[in-house]
């Protein structure tokens, strides 16, 4: 297959297995065999193309030219590659967990999730891509709209609430500011495509320049700096699964993703050094890094902890690309994994609680883990992996973090990290510990409770094992960090 083949079937894939399932939608056994053949070729193809791109081969096509020198069009560059990477393979394994969730749930317009969740992945792929910042936003937006049916899936008042604050927060820092922050960007430079080492040296004002990355890093609605994070708790009243795609596979990490880009490839790690670009910025993500794990310690409703929990722990990525130093990118860029497979096992194990039990709060848990040791288990091994200790995949990206603060000298910013890592601890850890060690509550008896239904097993399986796995294997997502810094 060639190149533009490979990379176009990639692209389009996830739309025909839309347009499959919402053929199949009167057979749900067909329409989810459409789901799971869908993501699983992309998953193959994914992991094809990154074996490729691994051994020297270019990946770009374009599609139209809508304006002389901007083209909508796609490149394949080593951080966009692992980006695509952690969606494809993922999309698999939630969709497994989906099927099961819908179906241990009863849930309605099943056939709308998972024709949603397809073109979410998409536009994913979309925004992976993106050889500059004109196919990158409309990728952006599409994936805005596309989650959009997804967080108000059960169709409640507060569904509906907690749909408006998503699309009115996202949508808003999207055209207001990142926008806007594309548009200067080309006033100044003539050119919105990606080049490794930047495309603003030299046409900026260094004095000017900081503002501009402002644009950028609250524009990126979909990174969750405060305050632009309100979208990401109340999106909390979706189904499980969607908590998964926002929180793992798709919609943070594009945000994040999307502000690494800009950092490596519009402005470029040395015009940030050199001129001190992120200045104050990089102390509201530490803040929000804090902030928001202090938070999550006030939260008894399991989802809303996990949601604030994301929230701080997608400001290290940002935290890492404002370091601009090679270790703290590579740490960053790392993170987008690593994160993703501890909070989706993180996420599937909530969702499994709650179909077993129907239980949403912590203080609900005293010795659930009895009842569902696989679930707990799981849940443990993703909170380890979270707070960064060995042998879990979470070490790694924390330990580049860290050296990428102390590349820069910025003792205060590795105390941040080394103290939201003690909070991890505080509000994730005693969750297993209380549902393995502690009594239930007076009157509880679990006699009635099993494990959730074997593919949410499965899923949680997968991915808490990938979280002990990338530990030990962690190079192919080293790899693809290390080349994407490498000329910055």
């Amino acid at each position: 297959m060639s190149a533009e083949t490979l990379l176009l079937t990639i692209l389009l894939l996830p739309l025909a297995g839309a347009v499959g399932i919402v053929i199949t939608r009167h057979n749900p056994n067909v329409r989810e065999a459409v789901t799971l053949l869908s993501a699983a070729l992309v998953a193959v193809l994914v992991v094809m193309l990154a074996a490729r791109f691994l051994d020297g081969e270019a990946f770009a096509l374009t599609l139209i030219e809508p304006l002389p020198g901007i083209a909508i069009a796609f490149e394949i560059e080593a951080l966009g590659m692992l980006f695509a990477l952690v969606a494809g393979l993922l999309w698999v394994v939630t969709s497994v967990y989906s099927i099961g969730y819908m179906r241990g749930h009863n849930e309605q317009n099943q056939t709308r999730f998972f024709a949603a969740f397809a073109v979410s992945i998409a536009a994913t792929m979309g925004i992976a891509f993106s050889a500059n910042l004109l196919t990158l936003f409309l990728f952006y937006e599409l994936l805005t709209l596309a989650t959009y049916p997804l967080v108000t899936h059960a169709g409640t008042p507060a569904a509906k609430q907690g749909g408006r604050t998503y699309l009115g927060i996202l949508l808003g820092t999207s055209i207001g500011l990142f926008l806007l922050g594309i548009l200067v960007t080309w006033s100044l430079t003539g050119r919105v495509d990606f080049q490794a080492g930047g495309i603003l040296s030299g046409h900026v004002d260094p004095a000017w320049a900081g503002l501009l990355y402002a644009l950028f890093l609250f524009g990126i609605g979909k990174a969750a700096v405060m305050p632009f994070h309100r979208w990401l708790p109340a999106a909390m009243v979706a189904p499980t699964p969607v908590s998964a795609l926002l929180h793992a596979v798709a919609v943070v990490k594009a945000g994040v993703f999307t502000l690494l880009k800009v950092t490596l490839y519009i402005f470029g790690g040395e015009f940030i050094l050199s001129n001190d670009v992120t200045g104050g910025l990089i102390w509201v993500v530490a803040a929000t890094i804090l902030i928001a794990s202090l938070v999550a310690m006030t939260k008894d409703n399991l989802k809303a902890r996990l949601a604030y929990s994301t929230v701080s722990q997608l400001s290290y990525i940002a935290l890492g690309a404002m370091l601009a130093s090679k270790a703290g990118l590579i740490g960053a860029s790392m993170h987008i994994a690593m994160h993703a497979f501890a909070k989706i096992t993180l996420f599937f194990a909530a969702g499994a609680i709650f179909v077993a039990s129907h239980k949403k709060q912590v203080s609900e848990l005293n010795g659930l883990g009895r009842a569902m040791p696989v679930t707990f288990a799981a849940f443990f091994i993703g909170t380890l992996s979270i707070i960064g200790l060995p042998p879990f995949g979470g070490m790694w990206s924390k330990w580049y973090l860290a050296l990428g603060a102390v590349e820069t000298a910025q003792l205060l910013l590795l105390a941040v990290l080394m103290i939201s890592s003690l909070l991890n601890i505080m509000y994730l850890l005693p969750i297993p510990i209380r549902a393995f060690f502690s009594k239930p509550a007076s009157g509880e008896h679990y006699t009635e409770i099993a494990e959730a239904p074997k593919s949410m097993l499965l899923a949680m399986v997968v991915t808490s094992s990938a979280c002990v796995i990338l530990f030990f294997y962690p190079d192919p997502f080293y790899r693809l960090a290390g080349l994407a810094v490498g000329g910055n």
